[in-house]
């Protein structure tokens, strides 16, 4: 019915604070980043571009979800673009579907790119102490 919107209103979010995240990195860059000379460079993914991912999930998956409901004439051209918000007791249950499966979608899309980062973090820290020379 309408459980696509919660990943989508998630993803206005997301794609908000990238873009205030982003404009503070390049405000005050890391110390790394200002380094110009390094033996071994050791990149460092910007979290702005992690969000980047994060956003990407979303808004990929909120369009699909979309479509999907498009296809099966749950949403329509014409007010109120949502036929379930047409009757009172098929709004309730779109509201339940969008509490339940809506809000589900978008916690497990963040706990999946969640893993995805402490993975990055996890190989970036390896790789800065690889760098590291032991005396």
């Amino acid at each position: 019915m309408a459980c696509f919107l919660v990943p989508t209103a998630e993803a206005v979010v997301t794609t908000i604070a990238t873009k205030v995240i982003e404009s503070k990195e390049k405000e005050n860059p890391s110390k790394a980043q200002a380094e110009e000379v390094q033996e071994l460079p050791v990149t460092k993914v910007p979290f702005s571009r992690k969000m980047k991912w994060l956003n990407s999930m979303l808004w990929g998956g909120s369009a699909l979800l979309a479509f999907e409901h498009v296809w099966h004439g749950e949403v329509v051209p014409f007010f109120p673009f949502l036929t379930a918000a047409e009757d009172p007791a098929s709004a309730a249950e779109m509201l339940h579907e969008m509490a339940t499966a809506g809000v589900l979608m978008a916690v497990l899309v963040t706990a999946v790119w969640g893993c995805i980062v402490a993975t990055v973090n996890f190989m970036e820290k390896r790789a800065a102490e690889g760098n590291t020379v032991k005396e």
